[in-house]
């Protein structure tokens, strides 16, 4: 309950054994009927991420200065495109991601804009030449870093009375 999005991170660039163990984790997540059609592609350049971000920024119109929030990591979840819940399996897959990160010191943050533009001439390229399955939709990442001094999340509070007991 304590784990929080940060969205602030230092240069500090996370350990290949750590991004090895979350991406583990993301494999032993649930899907439909055990089906395990994803696909995890683990980005650890930062270039490679300003690239991504570019082109994303660049399809949606969005500033140059957009960035991810320049993440020394990236794990972009994907599912094949025929594959009707692709969106659900990546969902628990990057919540292990997030708790695991969590365990470990690391932060993260859920980045949604790829499922939108992962189809987008200026994003599939880029999502090409990382590995992403071009039959593949991208439903979202996890950015990954360390918290940047005070930007770990802090208190956070949730509305609980959304909590209902069908007694």
């Amino acid at each position: 309950m304590t784990r929080r999005s940060v969205r602030s991170f230092t240069d500090q660039p996370v350990a290949r054994e750590d991004l090895e163990l979350l991406a583990r984790a993301a494999c032993f997540a649930p899907s439909a009927n055990n089906s395990q059609v994803w696909q995890f592609t683990v980005v650890a350049d930062r270039e490679k991420i300003a690239e991504l971000a570019a082109a994303v920024a660049g399809a949606l119109g969005r500033g140059s200065d957009y960035n991810f929030y320049n993440p020394s990591a990236f794990i972009i979840s994907s599912a094949p495109r025929i594959y009707r819940l692709g969106r659900e399996d990546c969902a628990c897959a990057l919540q292990n991601i997030f708790l695991a990160a969590h365990s470990l010191g690391i932060g993260s943050v859920w980045i949604n804009q790829l499922s939108l533009t992962c189809d987008h001439e200026s994003v599939r390229p880029v999502l090409d030449k990382l590995g992403v399955p071009a039959d593949h939709v991208v439903y979202g990442c996890a950015a990954l870093g360390y918290p940047e001094s005070g930007n770990s999340g802090g208190d956070a509070e949730k509305n609980l009375s959304v909590i209902h007991f069908a007694d």
